[in-house]
């Protein structure tokens, strides 16, 4: 409910000062009566009636009222935290009260405590998700994209329930984590998933999140130090209420492909090959007779609905309370993905001793059952003979079963049954790629976490809060690979990946909180704490051959994961075991002068057990001046608010993605027969693992500069930042002189680099009147990436090379270079003939040595878009409301590896080893090249402008109340509604979608379009 996060003494207030006037009105048998709702639909308890200036009536528990005044007498009804209504009195009124622009998110989460909007000093973005404009949900994610400036969401595709990539100000890390730091309800939590559980906000029900914050700049988030470098979003969910409410929400969706990558289709790939290579060659001898569409036969229209029940109230008056269960079935659009999910939730929110002890706890728990369709199938798709058919009829089909396959003479495997084998260079056929491998996993996570919070009796300006949190996670993935599947023919697999986490977290800081009693207005509070984090993790996995299991020899397939501890012969689970530290020690103190100029200090010390030298010191300033309160500028009518921000701070990174303890030799067991030691017992040795003794934090310092303004009466607002944030030793694996090291990679902190950018947001209440409203959301970011510095020497030759392709062995098309932003791509400059079009083996010569080789790469554009932008918009009228979400992103390129693995279309690639047949776009087929070599398949013609207009949601809803009333029940109350989701995508790039995370596209699981109808009750 969302009059909640207002101030609950004021409310009180108000609640206690009209009981009796209220009281008073219920028992004169008005003539006017009606009830008052906020936007959810849910009834305004305490909400106070005028009439001509004086007070005639407040609302009861259930949000009615009952007045003594005659029809057509205008009436205004306030509450704390809303939008004042007038309206005309008039018989069975339901009137809908709406969040107040002033007062929308009064009071803001931060970091250990909370802030009034007003006096943050910090960039600092309070978020209450849209109940009404939100589109397709199914994890807490999804209800921010676009709508924050400077916060980037990138899924990894259209994988159902899959996890995001979240960027906020660009990445400050080359391969250290860029993900910001995820609190919910005060318990930060590790970015590592378990099996099954990649994206950490599975965890909460979307339908359970009250508000969102987003630290962004180093003043806001250097009190979480070490875990700061990347933003913060602390997320707050729901507690109970005081009246006793059941509500449920729940939707059908339906979901289907929008784009499949364009090849010929059997005809023409009949005529293609017979052009090509003859009527009577051998190639159009393997020919069939059939028109498949492999693209179609691995996608499908998928299904998908979501239901979620509410129950809050208060116990026996003092135990508020708040229970919510969830439950998620989606399936995806390739064949054979699903995601299902149950979540429940539990809050109790007491306070005793006259609101001096007030405890929360929460309870969140999660199971998710996920099925995944191997990524295999979608490039095989593209490849695959259209001119056979799906199944095939012959003899020996069984083996392979019952698909058609490629095959070649299987003498070589020894068994009579066998007298074909896949031919294991030929395309594979994707949908038996899909059936026959059963890959799934199942994923349970726990979230215990309890506050409490003492205001010292006697010294009221003193306060101690306590915080503990526990987070359990288990995921294990099994992957059955059937023996005819062609991705492990005849031998096939079958085993297992398990993980499980635990972590704990405890803070304990206390608060000193005053107001000076002087003319000047001086106020201070201080927080000062401590905080100790404990990750541990322990991972097993286990393969074996379906073929060895049958005969008896129980022997793994997959020796690198198992090792022969008790010398039977036979490999044991692998078994990881490790964990980490975090104690830290914290403080912040705000000082405000005259209502209108405001200080912050910070100060964080992280102990970090992951480095040699365990600490580092995190502080951060800020400075914030309310212009528009100095006397010049007070009575300026049209302009109702102007802040200026100043910030600086430092912070770190401890998410080093290569272990826990990189900083000394660990010896591990060898596995592999090709690591034995024969000369020693049964072979078994320990090696040691490379390791960096002088390795250290990576620091983020960022200076950030902001303006809040607002126009008259704040019917338009909105916010200007500019920032600078300059990363130095830069975590990154390197390669390292032969015999200097156990090998010859090994994590380092090899340079600096620096992202600078503009962030600006505007809301606009264009309408505001009692039967029509339309508010308008609009923001906007510009990011410039660079590399400053790195290790390796003044040589600007010098640079890492990142971002691996499909075509050749060993091939990568981005770099990191000093000059240019992190993963540039490093290719070579193409050449076009008059017309536009590639000619085939022309690439520039750029350094003019008369010869083509790598010197002549160069460094082309990159994956992240400098400026993105969203726009969102709902309009209501009377009970109707519309409203639709856009995202722009400009100036992102993508590499096209899809059609960088397909430019050869000579007798060598379409009749490969002369014994199958692939397909290839009908571009490609339209170049006619005929050979691929690395300069081809690092052709810059493959770097293509994936900026990109997207319509995220478009949705329509209907609110109704009162619905099947009887006597003094006010029946039910709610909303139907219907949306459409990743409706179109306006952009010039050339592959199935344009937003590809770090910029290659391969194999990327398509987004559908998705219609959902749906349905919201309270009782």
């Amino acid at each position: 409910m969302k009059q909640v996060k207002f101030k609950l003494p004021q409310r009180m207030l108000t609640l206690t000062g009209g009981l009796l006037l209220a009281a008073s009105s219920f028992a004169q048998n008005g003539a006017i009566k009606g009830q008052v709702k906020d936007a959810s639909g849910e009834p305004v308890m305490g909400a106070t009636i005028t009439a001509n200036g004086k007070p005639v009536g407040i609302t009861d528990m259930d949000g009615n009222y009952s007045i003594n005044v005659k029809p057509g007498t205008k009436l205004t009804i306030t509450y704390l935290g809303m939008s004042p209504k007038t309206v005309t009195a008039g018989e069975n009124m339901s009137v809908v009260l709406t969040d107040d622009t002033k007062a929308l998110n009064e009071v803001v989460v931060i970091g250990y405590g909370t802030k009034k909007s007003s006096d943050l000093t910090g960039s600092v973005t309070a978020f209450t998700p849209d109940g009404k404009n939100k589109g397709v949900v199914v994890n807490a994610q999804d209800l921010i994209q676009g709508k924050i400036a400077g916060v980037n969401i990138t899924s990894g595709g259209g994988t159902p329930g899959g996890g995001a990539n979240i960027r906020i100000r660009g990445g400050s890390s080359l391969s250290a984590t860029n993900d910001p730091l995820i609190v919910i309800d005060g318990i930060a939590m590790d970015n590592n998933g378990v099996q099954g559980l990649s994206n950490p906000l599975s965890l909460v029900n979307p339908q359970d999140i009250e508000s969102f914050s987003v630290l962004k700049d180093a003043s806001a988030t250097a009190i979480y130090g070490s875990r700061g470098s990347n933003g913060v979003i602390l997320i707050t969910t729901k507690k109970g209420r005081k009246k006793t409410s059941i509500s449920y929400n729940g939707s059908f969706s339906v979901s289907t492909k929008k784009k499949t990558i364009d090849v010929m289709n059997g005809d023409e790939f009949r005529d293609f090959v017979k052009t090509q290579f003859g009527e009577d060659s051998k190639a159009a001898k393997l020919l069939g007779t059939a028109n498949t569409n492999w693209q179609d036969e691995i996608l499908r229209t998928a299904f998908g609905h979501d239901h979620n029940i509410t129950i809050s109230g208060t116990t026996a008056g003092i135990l508020p309370y708040r229970v919510s269960l969830g439950y998620t079935n989606k399936q995806g659009i390739i064949k054979t993905s699903n995601f299902e999910r149950y979540t429940a939730s539990l809050n109790l929110s007491p306070a005793f001793l006259q609101d001096h002890l007030k405890f929360n706890v929460n309870a969140k728990g999660m199971w998710a059952k996920s099925r995944y369709a191997d990524g295999a199938a979608i490039g095989a798709a593209v490849a695959f003979d259209p001119t056979q058919s799906v199944y095939d009829n012959s003899e020996d089909a069984a083996n392979f079963g019952g698909y058609f396959a490629w095959k070649a003479p299987g003498a070589a495997l020894g068994n009579d049954k066998y007298p074909y084998t896949l031919d294991s260079q030929g395309t594979k056929n994707p949908v038996a790629i899909l059936q026959l491998k059963n890959d799934r996993a199942i994923s349970r996570d726990l979230l215990l976490s309890g506050d409490v919070d003492y205001k010292v009796h006697g010294l009221e300006d003193v306060s101690i809060h306590g915080t503990v949190g526990f987070d359990v996670a288990q995921g294990t993935q099994n992957k059955d690979v059937d023996p005819r599947c062609p991705l492990a023919f005849y031998y096939g697999s079958f085993g297992f990946d398990r993980s499980l986490k635990r972590n704990f977290q405890g803070s304990i800081y206390a608060m000193y909180n005053h107001d000076f009693n002087d003319a000047a207005k001086n106020h201070l509070d201080v927080m000062v704490g401590t905080e100790e984090s404990h990750f541990w993790r322990k991972t097993s996995n286990r393969y074996r051959s379906y073929n060895d299991a049958w005969n008896g020899l129980n022997s793994d397939i997959h020796t690198d994961n198992g090792v022969d501890y008790d010398g039977d012969g036979i490999l044991d689970d692998y078994k990881f075991l490790t964990e980490s530290y975090l104690v830290s020690y914290f403080g912040r103190a705000n000082w405000s002068l005259l209502d209108r100029y405001y200080l912050t200090a910070t100060y964080r010390r992280d102990g970090s057990s992951r480095f040699k030298k365990h600490f580092s010191d995190f502080p951060s300033f800020a400075f914030m001046w309310k212009i528009k309160d100095e006397s010049k500028l007070r009575n300026i009518k049209w302009l109702s608010d102007l802040k200026l921000r100043l910030g600086w701070g430092m912070t770190g990174q401890q998410e080093i993605n290569v272990g826990d303890y990189p900083y000394f030799a660990i010896y591990e067991m060898n596995s592999g027969v090709g690591s034995y030691y024969n000369a020693v017992g049964n072979g078994n040795i320990a090696r040691p693992k490379a390791y960096n003794p002088d390795l250290k934090w990576e620091t983020t310092t960022t200076y950030n500069v902001g303006l809040d303004w607002g126009l008259f009466n704040k019917r338009i607002t909105g916010s200007f930042d500019w920032y600078y944030r300059k990363t130095t030793d830069l975590l990154n694996i390197v390669d390292v002189p032969a015999g200097s090291n156990f090998r010859n990679q090994v994590i380092s902190n090899i340079g600096s680099l620096t992202n600078t950018g503009i962030e600006a947001a505007i809301k606009w209440v264009a309408i505001e009147n009692k039967d029509f409203n339309w508010v308008i959301d609009y923001n906007l970011a510009y990011n410039a990436n660079k590399i400053t510095k790195l290790n390796g020497g003044d040589d600007p030759s010098y640079f890492v090379a990142v971002g691996g392709i499909s075509s050749g062995t060993g091939l990568t098309a981005q770099a990191h270079n000093v000059g240019h932003p992190a993963f540039s791509y490093y290719v070579y400059q193409q050449v076009y003939d008059k017309n536009g079009k590639a000619i085939e083996g022309a690439v520039v010569d750029r350094n003019g040595d008369g010869k083509i080789t790598a010197a002549d790469k160069y460094y082309y554009k990159n994956p992240t878009a400098p400026v993105t932008m969203g726009l969102s918009s709902r309009m209501e009228y009377k009970n109707w409301d519309f409203g639709f979400t856009l995202r722009a992103s400009i100036g992102n390129y993508v590499f096209n590896d899809m059609m960088s693995g397909h430019t050869n279309t000579s007798i060598t690639a379409i009749f490969a080893q002369q014994s199958f047949l692939s397909n290839v776009p009908k571009a490609s087929a339209a170049d006619n090249w005929q050979s691929n070599d690395e300069s081809k398949a690092l052709s810059d013609r493959w770097v293509q402008n994936a900026s990109f207009l997207k319509c995220d949601n478009i949705t329509l809803g209907y609110t109704f109340s009162n619905l099947f009333r009887s006597g003094s029940w006010n029946g039910v109350s709610g909303r139907v509604y219907g949306s459409a989701s990743n409706v179109f995508t306006i952009t010039k790039y050339k592959g199935i979608d344009p937003e590809v995370f770090q910029g290659i596209d391969r194999n990327l699981y398509p987004r559908p379009i998705e219609f959902l109808l749906g349905l919201s009750l309270n009782f």
